[in-house]
């Protein structure tokens, strides 16, 4: 196999590259091949190849030199050619400095002999522009105009030009000697004027926007000016209204024009905001007069809704307008031209808007009293109702005739909270600026006024605790009164809130909300513990009806077959009752916290009930199974206050049937050893047959 430097190339496997060899060598393949294996040979072609590569190895390395030699004279002539070109690059850099500096030399003295130049044309120019006008004055002076430039309709901007300068010096020049020359030259002014006027009118209905501008352009220096502003603007409005939507045509217009008056006038912006103010102040006025004015005194809701829309449409319209150049300070301008339109409306809004609530709220609840065939009565006011009120809350006496309200509460959720949450907010949003004070504090009034009524009535439609199959219907007050609060306080805080959030007010319709908000609590907790009162009256009036003394002492200890007493039965019957309604009538914590004070009470009833009777040995059982009756009953109320209160006098009862030596081992148990000792005396003579009211206080419990 010739040796050659291709058999080296990438990729090279050395491994692979002995196979090879060995393989082509004859004797050199494997012993089961056509020829037998020769190691001599294959060792002799071995050292044959190794010689080969160490003569390819040299030829290579002389090659490798030669290149190398060949290489470093190369860079260093490049190297020269490379300082060549920086001396001819630093030779013509030096070149151009000098041309640079002749050339700044040259365009000095140009400046200079410009400045000269002008210096000298300009006086000319002067010279020849006040030749030109004499000229023109002259023949003002003599009355003939013989000037193409004021004959010949074409050069009617030349002629402006001219007419504007000698208007201006006419001014100066003394009324006594030249009081006919300054006449034609005014007259001659307002010709031009007019015509000028009159051909921007033409253009305009011509569509011919570049006329416009050279028009325009030119009556910039007469007074005029403004005058052809006046035709753009009214030119523009014809034929723009022809749909029933005045604000959609408005809105229409001004994007149309605002492309266009950009393209005619040197100050958009101002004409902008001229024919703005121009439709503000006339189109829009007129609008809004034609629909508030026809509804103003015959239908005040209507008329409330109309100016909500109209005002709503109106600052939509002004907030689309800013996107357009109108100046520094659009939003104030376009401030005060709706300001413009609505001030009147304003002004006596406020009055309306509350004599509105008024008589809408006194409606509303006319209505549902008149659903209800109820007539409203007279709640009294004044020291005399204070004082009731503050006997009635200390001692819980119904000061005043008992009112049968047959169940109903006067207050309902369907009603909105009077014209409160319905018909008031939706009035109130419709406002065309923050709600007044008065207006907001009348609606937390209004709320308070209506559930005050209907608490007074609930108030006194309370029996007295010594009523007989008394109906309680107070709760019911309570929970349309709970109902409705929090659909006023989702309203106030939902859509109230924000009409009112940045006003300087909002801290006084706060603390009104909170002053209504605690009245009503105080005539809530009266009629609840009053209602509690009424409740315990019940229990024990079923007990002294349906309670016997003989329960706890029957004639026949063997055949009692009963597991609890009738009087236990129906009392728990009726708490059962009792607590579902408090359920129902309430939330959150407000239903532990009631239901807390009547089982407290509750407990102290059946506690000071059991003291009223002696009891044997099997009604002191008896006695037990009523007690577990009511602890069964009392887990209704879910408070652990109250269970802890009958687990304690099921502990007690406990000792009606314990035997006298066991007595200090019982009183010492968990539930009984922290409780007083007369109150553990009291119920260990309970068995001995004398109710405790008869029997001394001196027994020790370890008797």
């Amino acid at each position: 196999m010739a040796t050659t430097a291709q058999l080296f190339e990438e990729p090279f496997d050395a491994d692979e590259y002995i196979e090879r060899l060995a393989w082509r060598t004859p004797g050199g393949g494997s012993k089961g091949g056509a020829e037998a294996f020769d190691p001599k040979r294959l060792l002799e072609e071995f050292e044959n190849h190794i010689e080969e590569l160490k003569q390819l190895d040299e030829k290579i390395q002389r090659r490798v030199e030669k290149l190398e030699h060949q290489c470093h004279r190369e860079a260093k002539e490049f190297a020269h050619k490379v300082q060549d070109l920086q001396r001819s690059n630093q030779v013509a850099f030096q070149h151009f400095q000098e041309l640079d500096e002749h050339i700044s030399y040259v365009a000095t003295k140009v400046c200079h002999l410009g400045d000269q130049l002008e210096g000298v044309n300009t006086p000319r120019q002067r010279a020849v522009e006040a030749q030109r006008l004499m000229t023109y004055f002259n023949e003002f002076l003599d009355g003939d105009l013989r000037s193409d430039v004021f004959n010949n309709p074409d050069k009617i901007k030349e002629a402006a030009d001219i007419i504007q300068k000698l208007h201006l010096i006419a001014q100066e020049l003394p009324f006594d000697r030249f009081a006919d020359v300054k006449a034609k030259i005014a007259s001659k002014y307002h010709d031009l004027e007019r015509q000028l006027i009159q051909e921007f009118t033409v253009a305009q209905r011509r569509g011919e926007i570049g006329r416009m501008r050279e028009v325009a352009a030119v009556l910039l220096h007469f007074k005029g000016y403004a005058h052809c502003v006046d035709v753009y603007i009214k030119q523009c409005q014809e034929g723009a209204y022809i749909r029933n939507d005045v604000f959609e045509d408005t809105a229409v217009l001004c994007q149309r024009v605002n492309k266009q008056v950009g393209e005619v006038f040197s100050s958009p912006e101002t004409v902008m905001a001229k024919l703005i103010q121009n439709i503000f102040e006339n189109k829009l006025q007129a609008h809004v007069r034609e629909k508030l004015d026809e509804t103003r005194h015959s239908d005040v809701e209507q008329y409330l809704k109309n100016l909500y829309d109209l005002y709503t449409r109106t600052t939509a319209l002004a907030t689309k307008l800013t996107e357009f150049n109108l100046g520094s300070d659009k939003h104030t301008f376009l401030s005060k031209l709706i300001k413009s339109i609505f001030s009147s409306y304003l002004e006596s809004y406020i009055d309306m808007e509350r004599e509105y609530l008024r008589t809408r709220g006194a409606m509303i609840l006319q209505r549902y009293y008149d659903s209800k065939n109820h007539q409203k009565r007279l709640i009294g006011t004044g020291s005399i109702q204070e004082l009731k009120e503050r006997i009635r809350q200390r001692t819980n006496l119904p000061l005043g005739p008992i009112i049968d309200t047959h169940g109903e509460t006067f207050l309902s959720p369907e009603l909105g909270c009077q014209p409160a949450a319905g018909d008031t907010f939706q009035i109130l949003q419709t406002c065309p600026r923050t709600p007044s004070q008065s207006s907001c504090c009348w609606l937390t009034t209004s709320v308070w006024n209506t559930s005050t009524y209907a608490l007074e009535i609930g108030l006194s439609a309370i029996p007295s605790p010594d009523a007989k199959n008394a109906n309680l219907y107070f709760l019911d007050v309570v929970q349309q009164a709970n109902s409705i609060f929090h659909l006023f306080d989702k309203q106030f805080n939902d859509q109230l809130m924000p009409l009112i959030s940045s006003s300087p007010k909002l801290a006084e319709c706060l603390q009104k909300k909170k002053e209504v908000i605690e009245q009503m609590e105080v005539k809530l907790d009266t009629g609840i513990d009053r209602t509690i009162n009424c409740m315990v009256g019940q229990m024990k009036h079923i007990l002294a009806t349906e309670q016997k003394k003989t329960d706890f002492r029957p004639e026949d200890e063997n055949n009692v077959m009963i597991q609890y007493t009738a009087a236990c039965s129906k009392v728990c019957a009726y708490v059962s009752r009792q607590v579902e309604h408090v359920r129902k009538s309430m939330d959150g914590k407000n239903v532990d916290t009631v239901l807390t004070e009547l089982g407290v009470r509750f407990h102290r009833l059946i506690h000071e009930h059991l003291q009223q009777y002696s009891y044997s040995s099997m009604g002191g059982m008896l006695a037990i199974c009523d007690v577990a009756e009511y602890r069964r009953c009392a887990k209704d109320f879910r408070v652990p206050l109250v269970l802890q209160l009958f687990d304690t006098l099921h502990a007690l009862c406990n000792l009606l049937v314990v035997a006298p030596d066991n007595l200090k081992q019982v009183c010492s148990g968990e539930q009984l050893t922290n409780l007083d000792r007369n109150l553990l005396h009291a119920f260990v003579q309970l068995p001995s047959g004398l109710p405790f009211s008869q029997t001394g206080s001196d027994t020790s419990v370890n008797d």
